[in-house]
């Protein structure tokens, strides 16, 4: 793995971390055992692995991963983000796609990568498994 593709995998691990140290600290009573889930976040570069250039400019960046997302999950969450990293005195930095997904599996979540690794032209796309509570709720009737 390349050092700049190292410091961003980092980098986004860390916010990560501190997200999820965030709900943990909101969410400290104990979760009913049917509601257990794992969330699957996905970490999307959208500059190429070789060039280092935006493959697509970013509302077409999204609109593609939304194609791949809805055609694999039926649903999901995205939001932007941007990474950034140095290398030999450079500062790198690219618009990035954060896909949440929940109530799926690690084998759905890897096909879709490998999906946007070759759409989005990346060596890589960081998945994260994160314990959580889901909950449907729909509100008192």
């Amino acid at each position: 793995m390349s050092k700049k593709l190292s410091i961003v995998v980092s980098v986004l691990a860390v916010i990560a971390i501190c997200l999820s140290a965030a709900a943990l600290i909101v969410v400290m009573k104990p979760a009913p055992a049917d509601h257990t889930d794992v969330q699957y976040v996905m970490y999307l570069g959208t500059n190429g692995a070789e060039t280092n250039e935006p493959v697509f400019a970013p509302e077409e960046a999204r609109e593609k991963a939304k194609e791949i997302l809805v055609k694999h999950f039926g649903g999901y969450t995205l939001t932007d983000a941007e990474g950034g990293w140095e290398d030999s005195g450079t500062l790198y930095q690219e618009y990035t796609l954060v896909i949440y997904l929940s109530d799926t599996t690690l084998d759905k979540v890897h096909a879709a990568a490998d999906e946007l690794i070759r759409i989005f032209q990346q060596s890589s796309v960081l998945i994260q498994s994160n314990r959580t509570v889901t909950e449907f709720y729909s509100g008192t009737k």
